[in-house]
């Protein structure tokens, strides 16, 4: 059982690290540059992380209609789902792309952007928003891939897309010095190339089994209210984050910078717990789809298990890293204490973290969207009303930056975190998911 969870998890892993990668490539780059370029960095990113964020329902709603399709022995019908997905995809991430470039200094400025920190979070989200399309369209294919447990190609795509990010970024900033608009330019040529290369392969696979190229709008009008309910999570949960980046900005630069460094640090690291769930969602799909409850419901108890060890090892490695990892985002004495007590922190709430993951993807592997669509939204407004308090309120009485600092991301990790592992649990031990 554990052998078929990891022999998806792991190339799975390499395709959910691509985005987080670029951005972890861009802020070792950019912090070099200026502390108010890493501030700048660390508002731009939370605007594409988040828009982009937004849209991972296009993966997780694909891949389990491509599943559920699979197991009950609908190749075809499981293929011209995801084309549909792929033709939402093109179109959320055109809007999402000509918007955000649009209205990217208001948003900046609402994140807590001024002065200098402000004109580079502008320039950075205007240079990198355009390539959307290209990571939706990535987020579309690997709903076809995971659906059909063949994602070795996810994993190519990563790794060549890490690379051609990483030689024009080396080229874009620090040969031509173009500063952080040459980051964003190298991020956006990496995400089409991403997009494309797994587009491809995924149309030529759909038109092999017989699958309509041509967009359907009631297929893609399905495919968009079948995500809705996983927006809704997504949404929650992005918001929480942006007000985390929010608070962090109010308790200072300093603070905002070694923020920048742990959240990008972090969200490469989840990607490893993420991928245990999608691997979960991907079986237990397949199963509920073949009408197995029984073995749906001992893969729920084995991708638990194996969140929960995943989550122990890398916060192990986490915390470690996280003692030195300052040197690699900053050459400021003070950014690289506030690094180390943020990731020493996070390190230790990983268990926590890797076992809420995967139940996370067991329920939507079963569809159960609704759920997760009220929990998240609850566990997020409560997170939220006590960051504030945090930031607003408490901020004053902490004896320093490191204090600050490792008070936020313990709240985040004891309130938004274990609130949502907290209500997967308990959906878990019923068996109303499996009837979603």
């Amino acid at each position: 059982m554990n052998r078929r969870i990891f022999a998806l998890a792991l190339p799975t892993f390499g395709q959910l690290i691509a985005e987080p990668t670029f951005i972890l490539i861009d802020t070792a780059i950019v912090g070099h540059i200026s502390n108010e370029a890493l501030a700048g960095l660390s508002i731009g990113s939370t605007i594409i992380l988040t828009a982009v964020g937004l849209c991972i329902f296009l993966a997780y709603s694909t891949t389990a209609q491509v599943a559920h399709l699979l197991g009950a022995g609908k190749r075809r019908e499981g293929l011209q789902a995801g084309v549909d997905g792929l033709w939402l995809a093109l179109g959320i991430g055109t809007l999402l792309g000509v918007g955000l470039f649009a209205a990217a200094e208001p948003l900046c400025r609402a994140l807590g952007g001024q002065g200098a920190v402000l004109d580079q979070a502008v320039t950075y989200t205007r240079a990198i928003v355009l390539g959307a399309p290209g990571m939706l369209l990535v987020y579309a294919a690997n709903g076809i891939f995971r659906g059909l447990q063949k994602v070795r190609i996810t994993l190519i795509a990563a790794v060549s897309g890490a690379v051609v990010n990483t030689v024009l970024e080396v080229l874009f900033v620090i040969v031509f010095r173009w500063g952080i608009f040459g980051s964003g330019a190298a991020t956006l040529i990496a995400q089409w190339y991403m997009g494309l290369f797994l587009v491809v392969p995924a149309v030529l696979w759909a038109r092999a089994d017989g699958a309509s190229l041509k967009p359907s709008l009631s297929g893609i009008a399905q495919a968009g209210g079948d995500g809705l309910p996983l927006f809704i999570r997504t949404l929650a949960i992005r918001a929480a984050m942006v007000v985390t980046v929010a608070s962090a900005a109010r308790m200072g630069t300093d603070v905002l910078a070694g923020f920048q460094a742990v959240n990008s640090s972090w969200n490469f690291a989840m990607n490893m717990l993420d991928s245990v769930g999608i691997a979960g969602q991907t079986l237990v799909g397949t199963a509920l789809g073949a009408g197995a409850m029984a073995e749906a419901r001992t893969l729920t108890r084995a991708t638990g298990r194996a969140g929960l060890v995943t989550g122990a090892v890398i916060g192990l490695g986490f915390a470690v890293v996280g003692l030195f990892a300052g040197h690699f985002f900053s050459p400021s004495p003070a950014v690289q204490l506030l690094v180390a007590a943020g990731m020493v922190t996070m390190g230790v709430f990983f268990p926590l973290q890797g076992w809420m993951m995967a139940l996370d993807g067991i329920l939507i592997g079963a569809r159960d969207y609704r759920y997760l669509a009220v929990s998240c939204t609850v566990t997020a407004v409560v997170y939220i009303a006590m960051i504030l308090l945090l930031a607003d309120g408490l901020t004053p009485l902490l004896p320093g930056d490191a204090a600050r600092t490792v008070a936020l991301w313990t709240l985040f990790n004891v309130v938004l975190m274990g609130g949502r592992g907290v209500a997967n649990g308990l959906r878990a031990r019923s068996d109303q998911w499996m009837k979603a």
